[in-house]
C-alpha cells in the first residue's frame, strides 16, 4: 500500500547546493571539448581539407583549457565538480590534482603536435575515415582517465581511449595493420577485462568508487578485507597497459605497424595512462599494500627498463627499436614507484612527462628519416646528415634526451631518481638506472651512426629527394623546443612534480575537495 512521504524539506544531505564557480568547469572542460570538436569532424568528414585546420585549432585550445586548469589547480589546490548535482560519494566525481593536471596538460601539447604532423602523414583517405574524430576522441578518453576522480569511470575512460587507438591503428587497413592491430586488441582486452573484475571486487568491498572514499575507508578495512589481493590485481592489470615487463609483449607486435603518427601518439601518449594508473592507486589509495609490494615492483622495474634497451639495440628495424625504448622507459617510471619516497615520486611523475614529448618527436623524426634514407631497415640506411644537416641535429637532441644526456629534458628525472634510490640504499635500482642510460646511448648512437652519419651506398637512391614538409618538421622542432627548455630550465618542473609527488602521499587535500569540511580519518 503506497503511504505519502514528506518532503524532503533539507537537501543539502543528497545535493550539491551551491552554484559551481566559473573556474570549476575547467575540470570537465577538456573532455567535453574533445568530444564536441570529434562529433564536429564527423559530421564534416567530407570535407577532408577542412578537417586538419579544424582539428589543430581544437587541439590548439585544448592545450589553453589545460594550462588554465592546471594554473587553477596550482593556485588553488585540487578541484572537484560531481555530476547531476548529487554529493559524493554517490555522485560521480571529477576530481583534479597537479598530478592529473600535469598529465592532461603535457597530453594536449603531444596531440596538437601530432595533428600538426598527421597533415603530411595522413592522407585524404584517412581523414575520410576518421583520423583526426579518432584522435579527438582518443584525447577525450586520456583527458577522463586523468581528471575522473571514480575507479569505474577510470575504467570508462580505458575503454575509450581504446576503442579510438584501435581505429586508428588499424587506418588503412593494409595485411600488416590489421595483423598489430588484433594482436593490440586482444592483449589490450584481457588486460581491460581484469580491470573491470578488479573494480567489481574492489566495489563489493568498499560499497563505493569514489576515490576519496576508497582512500578514507582503506584504513578501516585493512586487517579485514583482502586489500593485498586487489593491490596485486591492479598492479597485474595497469602494468600490462603500462607495458611493464613480463606483460609488455604487445607493444612491440603492435606499434611497428600503422602510420607514424599514430605510432608516435601511442608511444607517447597510452602506455603513461597506465603508469598514473599505477600511482593513483598504490600511492593514494592502497599506500601500505603499495609499500609491500615495493620489492616486486622495483624488480619489475629494473627487468623493463634494462631489457627494454637491450631490445631496442639488438633491432634492425628502426621503428621496433623505438617500440622496446618506450618499454624501457616504463621501467623508471615504475622505478620511481618502487622507491615510493617524494623525491622517487617526482622523478617518476618529471618522467613520465619527458617520456611523453621525447617519445613522440623520436618517432617523427624516424618517420621523416626514412624520406631522406629509403626506409626504416638499419642495414640499408645512412646519408641523412648528407642530406639534411639541419635536420639530422634536431634528430641527435631527441636522441641525446632520450639517452638522459644533457642539456635535455632526460637528464633531470635520471639524476632524482638516481638521488633518490642512493638515499633509501637501493643501489641496484639506481645501477639499473644508469645501466639502461648507458644501453639507450649505445642504441641511439648506432642508429646516428648507420642511418645518419655514414653516406648512403652509391647504389642506393633516398626514397625523395625533395625537401621535408613543412608542418612535420615544424613538429619536430616544436617537441625540440620543449625538450631543451625543460633541460635548460627544469626548476618548474621539478617544483610541480615534487609537489604532485606530495599530494600522492598525503592525499587530505584531496579529499577534502570531494568532502569539504571533513576531516579525512
Amino acid at each position: 500500500m503506497a503511504s505519502k512521504s514528506a518532503p524532503l524539506d533539507d537537501l543539502s544531505v543528497a545535493y550539491v547546493m551551491e552554484p559551481v564557480a566559473g573556474l570549476d568547469w575547467l575540470v570537465i572542460a577538456p573532455v567535453v571539448w574533445c568530444i564536441l570538436i570529434g562529433a564536429g569532424l564527423l559530421m564534416l568528414r567530407k570535407a577532408v581539407r577542412l578537417q586538419p585546420v579544424i582539428a589543430i585549432a581544437g587541439l590548439a585550445v585544448l592545450v589553453v583549457i589545460n594550462a588554465f586548469l592546471l594554473a587553477h589547480v596550482a593556485g588553488s589546490g585540487p578541484v572537484t565538480m560531481t555530476m547531476g548535482r548529487w554529493l559524493p560519494p554517490f555522485g560521480i566525481s571529477f576530481t583534479v590534482d597537479l598530478l592529473g593536471a600535469l598529465f592532461s596538460l603535457t597530453s594536449a601539447i603531444v596531440a596538437l603536435a601530432g595533428g600538426v604532423f598527421a597533415r603530411t602523414d595522413v592522407d585524404d583517405t584517412g581523414r575520410r575515415y576518421g583520423f583526426y574524430p579518432f584522435l579527438l576522441l582518443l584525447m577525450a578518453g586520456i583527458s577522463g582517465a586523468y581528471l575522473t576522480g571514480d575507479v569505474f569511470n577510470l575504467y570508462v575512460w580505458f575503454e575509450v581511449l581504446l576503442i579510438s587507438s584501435f581505429g586508428m591503428l588499424v587506418l588503412g587497413s593494409s595485411r600488416r595493420q590489421l595483423d598489430g592491430g588484433i594482436k593490440y586488441a586482444l592483449l589490450n582486452l584481457v588486460a581491460t577485462t581484469l580491470f573491470l573484475v578488479t573494480t567489481g571486487f574492489l566495489y563489493g568491498l568498499f560499497g563505493t568508487l569514489n576515490m576519496a572514499d576508497i582512500a578514507v575507508k582503506a584504513s578501516e578495512l585493512r586487517g579485514t578485507a583482502p586489500l593485498m589481493t586487489l593491490a596485486c590485481l591492479f598492479l597485474l592489470a595497469f602494468g600490462m597497459k603500462a607495458a611493464a615487463f613480463p606483460v609488455n609483449f604487445w607493444l612491440p607486435a603492435s606499434y611497428h605497424t600503422p602510420k607514424l603518427v599514430v605510432s608516435a601518439l601511442f608511444a607517447g601518449l597510452l602506455t603513461k595512462v597506465g603508469v598514473y594508473a599505477l600511482l593513483r592507486v598504490l600511492v593514494m589509495l592502497f599506500p601500505v599494500e603499495g609499500m609491500e609490494l615495493r620489492p616486486v615492483i622495483a624488480v619489475v622495474a629494473v627487468l623493463t627498463m634494462v631489457l627494454g634497451a637491450m631490445g631496442a639495440l639488438a633491432q634492425n628495424d628502426i621503428r621496433r627499436s623505438m617500440g622496446f625504448l618506450v618499454i624501457s622507459g616504463i621501467g623508471s617510471m615504475l622505478a620511481g614507484l618502487a622507491l615510493a619516497s617524494p623525491d622517487g615520486l617526482a622523478g617518476a611523475i618529471f618522467y613520465a612527462m619527458h617520456s611523453m614529448v621525447v617519445m613522440t618527436g623520436l618517432y617523427f623524426v624516424i618517420g621523416l628519416g626514412a624520406r631522406l634514407s629509403g626506409g626504416f631497415q638499419l642495414s640499408a640506411s645512412g646519408g641523412i646528415y648528407g642530406l639534411n644537416p639541419t635536420f639530422a641535429f634536431l634528430a641527435l637532441a631527441l636522441f641525446l634526451s632520450v639517452s638522459g644526456l644533457p642539456p635535455f629534458s632526460g637528464l633531470w628525472p635520471k639524476i632524482i631518481l638516481v638521488k633518490a634510490s642512493l638515499e633509501v640504499g637501493a643501489w641496484w635500482i639506481a645501477g639499473g638506472l644508469l645501466v639502461t642510460g648507458f644501453l639507450t646511448t649505445i642504441a641511439v648512437g648506432r642508429i646516428w651512426a648507420l642511418a645518419y652519419w655514414r653516406p648512403l651506398a652509391e647504389d642506393s637512391a633516398p626514397s625523395s629527394s625533395l625537401p621535408l614538409p613543412r608542418s612535420g618538421r615544424l613538429a619536430v622542432v616544436g617537441l625540440v623546443v620543449l625538450t631543451l627548455a625543460a633541460g635548460l630550465y627544469p626548476e618548474p618542473l621539478i617544483a610541480l612534480s615534487q609537489d604532485a609527488a606530495r599530494s600522492l602521499i598525503d592525499p587530505s587535500a584531496y579529499i577534502l575537495s570531494v568532502f569539504p569540511g571533513e576531516v579525512p580519518r
